[in-house]
């Protein structure tokens, strides 16, 4: 990955963290990054451990950066971008915003207009390389810069590509927010198992290495859920009780009501923002 293009990530928390540790694993030379963090502790840490150089603030390190990976909180963002903008004006990088919720077409305008953004909604997974990232392109980002984008988030996990920004808010509903939707059914399991009278260690075993086990299939089979679910579900056995049970509850129609609820905060977030 030598003939990468040098990136400077504005923020060096967890989510720049585990990109920064991707992209080193898979060959990028730490003289190709630098990160701003204005948290000393964080910033020596990333120097420690990565061997990248890293600053104090965010123009610093972005000049002569060819890619700009905004990684600050959404209630900074506007501040971070303000002190970009001149140097966005001349130097025209690449822009990727790992930010919830903030549209493409402000971070532009914050940064003074005419750039390149590429917008992303990773999950917390990428900690561990195993996330899910939605990416959206504005139409000033090229396909030379689109394939340089996903590279980046790829080091984080799994990379679709969204055509309609407005669909970004259905992502973070799937799988920005779909973590904790899996820790909550782990949680039930857990404390289903626990209510039929297995130790608590026992139940969170099993809760979590069926969870596990299963996504595995998932992912791995080539088979989609439908499939897979009817396989395991034997005429009039144990799983089709439960299975009846959860679609007597509404189950797939609580998925949906959910997932709606967070893409419509998601709007309100965005319009407030």
């Amino acid at each position: 990955m030598d003939s990468f293009p040098t990136l400077a990530f504005i923020g060096g928390g967890n989510m720049a963290r585990s990109l920064i540790g991707g992209l080193v694993r898979t060959g990028l030379p730490a003289t190709k990054i630098r990160v701003a963090e204005p948290v000393p502790a964080l910033r020596y840490a990333l120097a420690a451990d990565f061997g990248v150089a890293v600053y104090a603030d965010g123009p610093a390190a972005a000049d002569g950066a060819d890619v700009w990976v905004l990684a600050v909180k959404p209630q900074v963002m506007a501040q971070a971008c303000t002190a970009l903008a001149d140097l966005a004006q001349t130097q025209r990088p690449l822009v990727v915003s790992i930010a919830a919720g903030m549209p493409s077409a402000r971070i532009d305008g914050w940064l003074g207009g005419a750039q390149a953004v590429v917008r992303t909604m990773p999950n917390t997974p990428a900690l561990l390389g195993a996330g899910a990232t939605g990416l959206y392109a504005n139409p000033a980002v090229d396909a030379e810069r689109r394939a340089i984008a996903e590279t980046l988030m790829k080091a984080a996990g799994l990379t679709v590509w969204i055509a309609d920004e407005a669909l970004m808010d259905a992502v973070t509903a799937v799988s920005g927010s779909g973590p904790a939707y899996v820790f909550l059914l782990a949680e039930a399991l857990q404390a289903a198992g626990e209510a039929e009278g297995l130790p608590a260690e026992a139940a969170k075993a099993l809760a979590v290495q069926t969870l596990v086990g299963a996504a595995r299939m998932l992912g791995e089979s080539g088979e989609d859920a439908a499939t897979l679910r009817q396989r395991v579900t034997s005429p009039n056995g144990t799983t089709q009780a439960a299975l009846e049970a959860f679609a007597a509850g509404g189950f797939h129609e609580l998925v949906a009501t959910a997932v709606a609820a967070a893409v419509r905060r998601g709007r309100e977030l965005a319009a407030a923002g």
